[in-house]
């Protein structure tokens, strides 16, 4: 290795932040961008009965994708296609109820172009992607957005680099648009990713997890000391007081070390009904495990009970229970 590309290689954090912001920048001149036309976009892509059909070529193709991938699991039905594979039998699975995604930088891809005229004999609306409004594909399609960006983050303007970033995110935010006119909730997302950590997350509910057996039921007028015991044995770090077979308190193993401290030598004196806090966080059996760790975050507890309508005690979920 010589000098001068000694020297360049010292330099490498400077060229890759370069890169970075020049890219960031790309993505927030979108913003100023985004006119009535996105909005038509969102709106054809929601109404589509059929499939949104991703198309691109080179490194668009490869964006597209993408966009195809994210729109699929967001609750719009998307896939691509490759233009060059139309000609090969691909073109079958279109149908008038589809709407074509079209992504160029350029607006005039070659491949591309060829490409539209059967998508319009078959009177399929076209969405157009590109950073050119006057080229032939914005001018083909029925709705154009504008991705324009002032330069590429290769040195030399050449590689597409800020362009298909700019493109990638104009696709994320119609993916996000739908996801909201959609009201996709998180069970929704869940639906589309079940094989994923996510997804179980999001299907398992309090009743997969809780621990229903051998749990730790002490009375109300026991005394803190042999409290203690029953606490320790149920090794979940808490006591459940019950009435008539229904929640009515709750002692954890900081509740007694806090009575130690406050009550030093009388602590012995004292019952579970002295120290119990009356008003546990309770969860139902249907309950998701993203709800409850919601509820453990917002408490700043580790521990709820699982009751039914009747706030009869029907199992406990600790915060490994839902490290699944």
């Amino acid at each position: 290795m010589n000098e001068i590309e000694t020297n360049r290689l010292a330099h490498a954090n400077a060229y890759a932040e370069a890169a970075l912001r020049e890219e960031a920048q790309a993505i927030t001149d979108l913003i100023p961008q985004l006119d009535d036309n996105f909005r038509r976009a969102v709106a054809m892509m929601y109404g589509c009965r059929g499939k949104i059909i991703v198309t691109g070529v080179g490194k668009s193709g490869n964006i597209g994708a993408k966009i195809a991938a994210t729109l699929a699991s967001t609750g719009t039905p998307a896939f691509f296609i490759n233009p060059l594979d139309v000609y090969h039998g691909d073109l079958g699975v279109m149908t008038p109820d589809d709407v074509v995604l079209a992504l160029s930088n350029s607006g005039q891809t070659d491949e591309l172009l060829r490409f539209i005229p059967m998508v319009l004999h078959m009177n399929v609306p076209i969405i157009a992607m590109t950073g050119n409004p006057e080229s032939l594909l914005a001018k083909y399609s029925n709705v154009h957005i504008k991705v324009w960006v002032r330069k590429e983050a290769c040195p030399l303007n050449l590689a597409p680099t800020s362009s298909t970033t700019a493109a990638l995110a104009m696709g994320d935010a119609l993916a996000i648009a739908l996801m909201e006119v959609r009201d996709f909730k998180p069970q929704d997302f869940a639906q589309f990713h079940p094989g994923g950590e996510l997804g179980k997350r999001l299907l398992t509910t309090a009743a997969d997890v809780m621990r229903s057996d051998d749990l730790p039921i002490i009375p109300q007028d026991m005394h803190l000391g042999e409290a203690i015991i029953h606490v320790s044995k149920g090794k979940l770090g808490l006591g459940v007081s019950l009435e008539d077979d229904k929640v009515v308190g709750l002692i954890t193993d900081g509740d007694i070390r806090r009575a130690m401290e406050r009550w030093q030598a009388q602590f012995f004196d004292h019952t579970v009904s002295d120290i119990m806090t009356r008003t546990p966080k309770t969860v139902q059996p249907n309950t998701k495990i993203t709800e409850i760790q919601r509820i453990m975050h917002k408490y700043k507890i580790h521990t709820v009970l699982v009751v039914d309508d009747e706030r009869r005690l029907l199992g406990v979920v600790d915060h490994y229970s839902c490290m699944i």
